[in-house]
């Protein structure tokens, strides 16, 4: 499995940045997809996941009603649309698949390398 995330960038308070995530998998298989981040001298936490079907979702308290997560299965990819930004957003952002259907929020077995996200204030 490799997932490759792409999107980051610098943003300031208030505005928008779209995360995307390509996932190379096995034909005919399962997944729930999520995203993680983890700011400078912090752990990663969990941002958000999406179930297998889309139908769906999951997402932090600190992201709830400003970040939105999608998936598209023919493509293999995840979005995460990133709105009203704030400076402690400011993180590298991860993409993460795990052989369930979801959504979960940990236990994820496979890992992209991460996309930077800076938000200026």
């Amino acid at each position: 499995v490799q997932l490759q995330a792409s999107g980051g960038g610098l943003v300031e308070t208030g505005g928008s940045l779209r995360l995307s995530c390509a996932a190379s998998v096995r034909p005919v298989s399962r997944y729930t997809l999520g995203w993680f981040r983890q700011a400078p001298g912090k752990e990663r936490e969990f941002v958000a996941a999406i179930s297998w079907s889309g139908g769906n979702t999951a997402y932090s308290d600190s992201v709830k009603g400003r970040f939105t997560i999608s998936r598209d299965n023919a493509k293999n990819t995840v979005d995460l649309q990133m709105n009203s930004l704030k400076p402690e957003d400011t993180a590298v952002y991860y993409c993460a698949l795990d052989y369930s259907l979801g959504p979960s929020t940990d236990g994820y077995d496979y890992w992209g390398q991460g996309t930077l996200v800076t938000v200026s204030s």
